[in-house]
């Protein structure tokens, strides 16, 4: 039944006035909206264990609730996703394409890409180049094969088909390399570097493809060829036209929004959001697709400071945990893989894969290994370039919509072989890989390190290594605190290595993690000693880097935390640190207030304690020293019961004794017949008016005795500063460092 859209109502009267809310807009808008976010996290739920993209959730949930699956019931189609409320839907997906687009921009470093040399280059070219050579052949294969496909000009159909076959996903691929633990290699990197590359040479050719694709108009005239020369002519003034003049107008916005100032005025938010609609009106007017203006207006905005943060603070959320799944999805409802019929059409489908996969993959691998680069990284390299996404479902939309002398580019069976072409590709990566190359982090065959295994003689005097963990700025202040405590100048020198902890999460910007991962990631420590350090985390432990006796290395660790743990051993096992200090995973504040980061970082405590190679200490800040009152020196209470734990504990309280700032206080626990029933003794019982318990119980490990009597000389003493009973930290059993 043909629909006039101009006949749509926007809301209506409710069901008890017999209006039914399926043929009202905004109501049917919502309720595909539930609809598709329901399938695209169910699906997301159930492929996080083959770890992969959102991005295959979202666009299998499009495909199964389209004309492929469920809507194979012409009801439920008519009533669900009826024709005229396609413009509607896509509408508003678009919105959200727009603003993603501009986030893409917006975190794409230009500067970063100069910097990343011929080697990315010389492999992005190639991973280009081939595959765009096997586009055309494949292109010519499909014309002569698909119906209907032989009345779409040569130059438009092979245009779309070599950028549908020679594109790199950034966005996705930044994603698999940080679940595989991949970022921060020289595979990692080098992909990284190669693919944003690839990213700025696929928005060139989507804009030519688009200009190329506007030659006809249905109905009208045919247009002169020189109209896709004015069309690129004008995209490229456009794009001089925001780095010229815009560029240096938003860097002064940016400067207003720093942080330096208390907060970001609205204005300025309000002003470049606006700035985003007004650069896709001008390219849609120039004719080219609006979200060419909306990417390079991202370029324009300086990176890394607070007021590009607060933007993607701002728009990250809505736009792409519910306004971008729509856009996939209106993809996937496009997609009938019921028109792939025959052995014929199904044989395309395989050839389009294995044209697609063997192009990429031949051609990165061929300049790879003539830079250098083994084999196994090099095969990997070119399974990684082979990643589909974003940048590829946009084009195979526009594709699909224009229309040249009344004929779509891309018809439905086309359209439909390279979604799922797309789909396979992308799918593929994070298993191939993982099978092919996966570093090596395996256990340490060498002993557990200790503090007691450094030998601090006269003669030899090892470097002391540590590794400090972090969750945010609250636990700077008593991580500082705990090392000046541990600096001396009698014992050995301390170098330590501060990791910032970042949770891997779908939120998480995938572009700014690879900048950060870039600065400071593991493996690549910032060796720079006093120039300007990027991390703000960092940046706090920069005066401790200038001392003779600190040096300090910082890093940042991004992984999910059920893999966090593997993170921190295993730069704990290459950096040779000899103890790992944790953070509790409850804050304290002075207010008597607690604050629970997350019971997940409780499991990330855990198996690190279980899996370290060193080690481990969990610092526990009270809040007490938030307190404004003087402390000009610290006291230690360090609690012996006994075994390796305990000894270690009585190792770094040893090292505290050192420091003429810090008073350390000793208590021993023995059992009763051991004590010499001197009056130093003291005797510990229950005490029943603080605790309704009956019974108590002691974890007890093997002691050796002998050991103990060396580090301790008398046996059983009980000693405390006699000014006062109070002291700032204790340090106790089972690696606890609990700093007050």
């Amino acid at each position: 039944m043909a629909v006039n859209i101009t006949s749509i109502k926007t809301s209506s009267n409710g069901a008890w006035q017999g209006d039914n809310p399926l043929d009202f807009a905004f109501p049917l808008l919502i309720l595909q909206t539930i609809l598709i976010l329901a399938v695209s996290r169910s699906l997301a739920f159930l492929l996080k264990p083959l770890r992969q993209p959102k991005v295959i959730a979202e666009i299998v949930g499009g495909i199964l609730l389209g004309p492929s699956a469920f809507g194979r019931n012409h009801h439920y189609m008519h009533r669900v996703f009826p024709k005229w409320s396609a413009p509607i839907l896509e509408s508003v997906a678009s919105i959200g394409l727009l603003f993603f687009l501009f986030l893409v921009g917006l975190e794409l470093d230009l500067s970063s890409i100069r910097r990343s040399g011929s080697r990315a280059f010389g492999i992005a070219a190639a991973g280009i180049t081939l595959p765009f050579v096997c586009g055309i052949g494949v292109a010519f294969v499909l014309r002569s094969t698909v119906a209907g496909e032989d009345q779409v000009g040569y130059g438009q159909f092979i245009v779309f088909m070599g950028v549908a076959l020679s594109i790199t996903a950034f966005p996705v691929l930044a994603r698999i390399l940080a679940e595989l633990k991949l970022l921060t290699t020289r595979v990692g990197e080098t992909a990284m570097a190669a693919a944003a590359f690839n990213d700025v040479a696929a928005w060139i050719l989507l804009a030519l493809a688009v200009a190329l694709a506007g030659d006809g108009v249905p109905g009208g005239p045919h247009k002169s060829p020189l109209v896709s020369v004015w069309v690129m002519l004008s995209g490229l003034g456009f794009v001089g036209f925001m780095m010229l003049a815009v560029r240096p107008a938003m860097r002064w916005v940016a400067g207003r929004c720093s942080s330096e100032h208390d907060a970001v005025d609205e204005a300025y938010i309000c002003l470049t959001l606006a700035g985003v609609m007004a650069s896709g009106f001008l390219t849609d007017l120039i004719g080219i697709h609006a979200i060419f203006g909306a990417f390079v207006f991202g370029l324009t905005i300086p990176k890394g400071g607070a007021f590009a943060e607060r933007l993607m603070e701002r728009i990250e959320d809505f736009v792409s945990g519910l306004l971008l799944p729509l856009y996939f999805a209106s993809s996937g409802l496009k997609t009938d893989v019921a028109s792939i019929r025959g052995g014929k059409s199904w044989g395309l489908l395989a050839l389009v894969i294995t044209t697609a996969c063997a192009g990429k993959i031949l051609g990165t691998f061929a300049v790879a290994m003539m830079y250098m680069i083994p084999a196994r990284e090099a095969l990997v390299l070119g399974l990684l370039m082979n990643t589909k996404g974003l940048v590829e479902l946009i084009v195979l939309n526009i594709g699909k919509e224009k229309k040249v002398e009344h004929v779509q580019v891309l018809n439905d069976e086309t359209f439909a072989i390279l979604v799922l072409m797309a789909l396979f590709t992308t799918f593929i990566t994070t298993p191939t890989v993982m099978l092919i190359y996966k570093p090596a982090r395996h256990g340490s065959s060498t002993p557990r390190r200790k503090l007691g295994d450094l030998t601090a003689t006269k003669e030899s005097k090892d470097e002391l290594r540590m590794l400090a963990c972090l969750h945010g700025p609250g636990n700077v202040p008593s991580l500082i605190t705990l090392v000046e405590s541990i600096r001396s100048t009698k014992i050995s020198q301390l170098k330590l290595f501060v990791m910032h902890l970042v949770e891997l999460t779908e939120r998480s910007s995938s572009i700014i993690m690879v900048q950060r991962a870039r600065k400071n990631g593991f493996p690549f420590f910032n060796r720079r000693r006093g120039g300007r350090w990027h991390d703000r985390l960092s940046g706090a432990f920069q005066a401790y880097s200038q001392l003779g006796r600190v040096k300090v290395r910082p890093t940042t660790a991004i992984s999910a935390l059920a893999t966090m743990h593997e993170d921190i051993c295993h730069v704990a096992e290459t950096k040779r640190v000899a103890v790992i200090i944790l953070p509790f995973h409850k804050q304290y504040w002075g207010d008597e207030s607690v604050e629970n980061v997350g019971h997940g970082w409780r499991g990330v405590n855990q198996r690190v304690l279980k899996h370290a190679p060193c080690s481990v200490g969990l610092l526990v800040d009270r809040g007490l020293g938030q307190a404004s009152r003087p402390n000009p020196s610290q006291r230690v209470c360090i609690v012996f019961f006994g075994g390796p734990d305990d000894r270690e504990a009585l190792e770094l309280g040893g090292r505290m004794a050192e420091h003429p700032a810090v008073k350390v206080t000793v208590v021993r626990f023995v059992e009763r017949e051991e004590a010499d029933g001197g009056s130093k003794a003291v005797t510990l019982r229950p005490s029943p008016s603080k605790s309704p318990e009956q019974n108590y119980s002691f974890s007890t490990a093997v002691m050796n005795r002998q050991k103990e009597e060396v580090k301790i000389s008398q046996p059983s003493i009980f000693s405390r500063d006699r000014s006062n009973g109070l002291v700032d930290s204790w340090i106790g059993s089972s690696g606890l460092v609990n700093y007050l």
